[in-house]
């Protein structure tokens, strides 16, 4: 019989006998819903903002977060930089927290496009003090001005970790007193809203704006959409067809984003508590996890030898990200259910007793 993950949506279609894919929630495939959405979606030119299906997904997404207005995104890392090039100038900094994405995984893409610097600051389990945001604030005319503040909630970096509501709105205070606007990369904002069992637009309140994805723990197949004033959604269609992102009759991936956001949200909380589950289970396996970075869907562990755990591993029929010399990363999403955790921790035994041979 194929397996299928207990908490999947009714009429999700049933998952074949692939490996177990923890490399990232991004694998995730469409359920049969979104599928049939897609190809019933109305569509026109969204590139001229004639697709109705486009229009509805940032109209109801935007009002969902707090925002005036939502542009539809091919990727999070599109959006991410389209937001910085409308909030700054040629030659300012950007305030990150270490680690960030924008920072390590969008190939210095802020330089290339905007001429802006990152400045990073310390942020332990993906959280800067509010302290620290301020003092990166540059004003002295030897030193690049600072235009923008970036936070990412959850934080991928540092395990998937959950930046307090309390924190935000001090950096949002930290910013309007400085007159800096303020940006959230929410790549998995969902993720944090499950995790503090909050509102989405809690999580992107005190933000001028945000980029919000689809395609990883919701399941969608593609696309983020960027969120903001009516006049910096304005902006951004500029910078949207300046980096080539207008996608014409994209209802078909605007329909399945619709499906996510109704089906997939108030599910993530499940793919949370299977990932602690399996770090409590790799714990007692006697392999390294920061149980306190365990707050969403990841666990890191700490491996003498990432890539070759990872190697084995997908033998298994396990697949994992060796995103370090001594770091492996496991995400669990709707894919994932409890016997896939089990096989995981099974697995994970069976190359630790292969190693002490």
């Amino acid at each position: 019989m194929p397996r299928r993950p207990n908490d999947a949506p009714t009429d999700a279609r049933p998952i074949d006998r692939r490996p177990i894919d923890l490399r990232s929630d991004t694998v995730t495939r469409p359920t049969p819903a979104m599928r049939r959405a897609m190809a019933e979606a109305e569509v026109g030119d969204d590139v001229y903002g004639e697709d109705p299906t486009v229009n509805r997904l940032q109209e109801v997404l935007a009002e969902r977060a707090g925002f005036e207005a939502g542009l539809l995104m091919p990727t999070g890392t599109m959006s991410n930089q389209v937001a910085i090039a409308v909030h700054t100038r040629r030659g300012e900094e950007v305030i990150v927290p270490e680690g960030a994405h924008v920072y390590e995984y969008e190939l210095g893409s802020m330089a290339v496009v905007s001429g802006a610097l990152p400045r990073t600051i310390p942020a332990p389990l993906g959280v800067p003090e509010a302290a620290a945001v301020r003092a990166a604030v540059h004003r002295s005319v030897h030193q690049a001005p600072t235009g923008l503040i970036v936070l990412e909630n959850t934080h991928n970096r540092a395990g998937g970790t959950v930046v307090p509501l309390g924190r935000c709105a001090e950096i949002a205070t930290v910013a309007r007193e400085e007159g800096l606007p303020l940006h959230l990369d929410g790549a998995r904002a969902f993720n944090a809203a499950a995790a503090l069992g909050v509102s989405l637009a809690e999580v992107c309140r005190g933000f001028d704006s945000a980029s919000l994805c689809l395609s990883k723990g919701l399941a969608a197949p593609v696309g983020t959409v960027l969120l903001g004033s009516t006049a910096f959604i304005r902006e951004a269609h500029r910078y949207r067809k300046l980096l080539g992102g207008g996608m014409r009759q994209a209802g078909v991936v605007a329909a399945a984003g619709l499906v996510a956001l109704d089906e997939m949200s108030a599910r993530l909380a499940e793919d949370h508590a299977r990932a602690r589950a399996l770090a409590e289970g790799l714990v007692r396996l006697g392999v390294s996890v920061d149980l306190a970075a365990v707050q969403t869907n990841m666990v890191y562990l700490t491996v003498p030898d990432a890539p070759a755990l990872a190697a084995r591993l997908a033998r298994k029929g396990v697949l994992c990200g060796a995103l370090g010399p001594q770091s492996v990363r496991m995400v669990t999403h709707y894919e994932i259910g409890d016997d896939d955790v089990a096989r995981t921790l099974e697995a994970v035994e069976a190359c630790l007793e292969e190693a002490r041979v």
